[in-house]
């Protein structure tokens, strides 16, 4: 079992309740809990250097704004901020979202250890996402389909930025120099170029225009 296990999760009564109901039914050892993305990767990098790591990560996705300026402004900032430093440290995500694709993209980009849906049962779905990953084993939530994300396509925010730029006339090379104007990333002309390549694919689309025209009609921008 875990020694040492860091938790990020913005509402006070969850974050307590969190750490209460796995004090009591688990073995661990130190738990820490904080309210703010940028406290919790400060705990972690100061865990770190004094070569006394955390082994788990369970954080959420969404983070309100509180009284201070905020650097890492959600789950998936913290995840790769901590992701860089350990990459051996497991990941569960402790999350509303229900939708297979944003979840699977979290496995395959961000590469989460387990997903926890939060509902009635995710305390004990919670439990056993941590018995899972501590033997080294993938953990979601029951009622999600993951297997359905292979048949469903959706726009993330980086594709919509891009497809923004498209419809208001700027070329993939004035796109890329405003992406990296707004300290966004990926941002090279090859990477945009993929994405639209790709969208086409998935679009069936001949151009640009096209494209364009065949989203707005489907009501995806």
């Amino acid at each position: 079992m875990f020694n040492k296990i860091l938790i990020a999760e913005d509402f006070q009564d969850t974050n307590k309740g969190i750490v209460n109901a796995l004090e009591t039914r688990l073995p661990i050892k130190t738990m820490c809990g904080e309210l703010y993305c940028d406290k919790a990767y400060n705990r972690f990098k100061a865990a770190l250097d004094e070569n006394q790591p955390f082994e788990l990560l369970i954080t959420d996705l969404s983070f309100k704004e509180g009284p201070v300026p905020r650097r890492l402004t959600s789950g998936q900032d913290l995840i790769k901020e901590v992701r860089t430093h350990d990459p051996n440290i497991k990941i569960i995500v402790n999350s509303m979202i229900e939708n297979p694709v944003q979840i699977n993209r979290l496995f395959t980009e961000y590469q989460i250890n387990g997903y926890v849906c939060k509902g009635r049962n995710s305390l004990d779905e919670l439990v056993n996402a941590i018995y899972e990953v501590c033997q080294n084993r993938t953990f979601v939530s029951p009622h999600i389909n993951l297997n359905s994300a292979n048949t469903v396509f959706e726009l993330d925010e980086y594709d919509l930025m891009i497809l923004k730029d498209l419809a208001e006339g700027f070329t993939k090379k004035e796109i890329s120099q405003r992406l990296k104007g707004r300290n966004i990333s990926p941002n090279s002309e090859s990477t945009i170029d993929k994405k639209v390549s790709r969208l086409f694919d998935q679009f069936e689309a001949k151009n640009t225009h096209h494209l364009i025209a065949k989203l707005i009609k489907q009501g995806k921008i």
